[in-house]
């Protein structure tokens, strides 16, 4: 085997604890660049919940130089992209332009993030926003069944609280609030700045300290508990179409050492039309339009879930299918072509997505924030190729070997025949 490619990748941290991070490519024409910060739903108190992802939206509402219709436009008249996204444990504000703009990126995001002046009248407005932001995932079925399995799969912690919060907790949300906020939660010590494509990192080093390097004191957030998980049955009634079904169990921490072999597991599983159960599920036997597996991390906790949208008629059917194919991955594993076949699936895909420099710059940030490092795509690739049928056999005695399974079911429901006793919690 020939030596690993030299990494490009740099890394910088200012005197008041901000990380820099940069994966500098020549060749692209473009640059993203994301102000990262680890504060998320996870870490609100019930009464402020939705608070990270107003404030998101809040930032984008003017600040001491520009409108909220120049922060916009500034970026927009130059082919770019300007956005944000909330999550459990971070909040990402991001840019793509053309590396020539990258200067303007910089600007724009820097403004937004330490000048927002949160005005009383934008508030109000984008308060009725993310309300019909919160009543569209109670009206979209697939999402919808997502909250309402972690509502109950993590009782009385803040992983079971929706990221945009409820109509109730956002309508109490008020201007000191935000304010008191930034100033308890955007602290540099929990702040990290990553950029991929055309950048140059000494330049942005130093235009990062010039901008944010009067910043200081230690963010005040709490500190993450360790979730105890609750297996259980949830039946809600909906006039639908089709059933939404969500079922689920302890998974793997985003850092746990063995999530490699989790990887493996879950594509051949249930991830992509070629996989165990979507070819047995919808090809063979045609009882649900969609299903897949997937994991949900996050820093000392995760769980696996497995989502269909199926007739009611079919729920307790598929979920036999479902048991009968996880039972069947404890016993035997995976066999050589098909283990071969879901490594090259991850690897593939890991490839593919470096061209991209929104991936690259999530990378960078994502790797630094839960494992204090970077992790190049040929260690990951060299990891993934190691996984052996004895580890994916191990991780599915790991993950499956009780049998039992949370459940949410949405939908005209009532008269199913799934029961506690299918999911072997009775």
């Amino acid at each position: 085997m020939g030596r690993p490619p030299k990494s490009s990748v740099r890394k910088s941290r200012l005197p008041n604890g901000i990380r820099v991070l940069t994966e500098p490519i020549p060749q692209f024409s473009s640059a993203t660049i994301g102000i990262w910060v680890e504060n998320g739903s996870r870490f609100e108190s019930p009464t402020q919940n939705g608070i990270s992802h107003f404030l998101e939206h809040m930032l984008f509402k003017g600040t001491e130089r520009r409108t909220a219709f120049e922060v916009a436009e500034e970026i927009e008249s130059l082919g770019g992209s300007l956005n944000a996204f909330t999550g459990r444990e971070v909040t990402c504000y991001h840019a793509k332009v053309l590396s020539e703009h990258l200067p303007i990126a910089v600007d724009v995001l820097s403004d937004i993030f330490l000048h927002s002046t949160f005005p009383e009248e934008e508030i109000e407005r984008e308060r009725t926003v993310v309300l019909a932001e919160i009543s569209e995932v109670e009206d979209s079925p697939d999402q919808y069944v997502q909250v309402l399995f972690d509502e109950r799969f993590w009782p009385d912690d803040p992983l079971s609280r929706p990221i945009c919060g409820t109509a109730e907790t956002v309508s109490g949300m008020s201007r000191a609030d935000f304010v008191a906020f930034v100033q308890e939660r955007y602290r540099p010590d929990r702040v990290v700045i990553s950029a991929a494509g055309g950048v140059d990192h000494d330049w942005l080093v130093d235009e990062v300290g010039k901008r944010f390097g009067h910043l200081g004191g230690t963010a005040n957030r709490p500190a993450e508990g360790l979730p105890a998980p609750a297996l259980q049955l949830g039946v809600h009634q909906k006039p639908l179409e089709q059933v939404q079904m969500m079922l689920g169990m302890p998974g793997l921490s985003a850092v746990d050492e063995e999530r490699y072999a989790a990887f493996v597991l879950n594509t051949a599983l249930g991830d992509g039309m070629s996989s165990r159960l979507f070819q047995e599920v919808r090809e063979k036997r045609g009882k649900a339009y969609s299903i897949y597996s997937y994991f949900d991390s996050f820093s000392n906790t995760g769980s696996f879930g497995i989502y269909a949208a199926l007739r009611a008629d079919s729920i307790a059917e598929v979920v036999e299918i479902v048991r009968a194919e996880l039972a069947k991955l404890e016993r035997e594993g995976l066999p050589p072509d098909e283990l071969e076949r879901a490594k090259n699936q991850i690897k593939g895909g890991m490839l593919l997505s470096l061209e991209s420099t929104a991936a690259r710059m999530r990378r960078l940030a994502i790797n630094e924030i839960y494992f204090g490092r970077n992790i190049e795509p040929h260690e990951v690739a060299a990891s993934i190729s190691a996984v052996s049928s004895d580890d994916v056999l191990a991780m599915a005695g790991r993950l499956f070997r009780d049998g039992r399974m949370a459940a949410a079911l949405l939908g005209n429901v009532a008269d199913t025949a799934l029961d506690e006793a299918a999911l072997g919690l009775a």
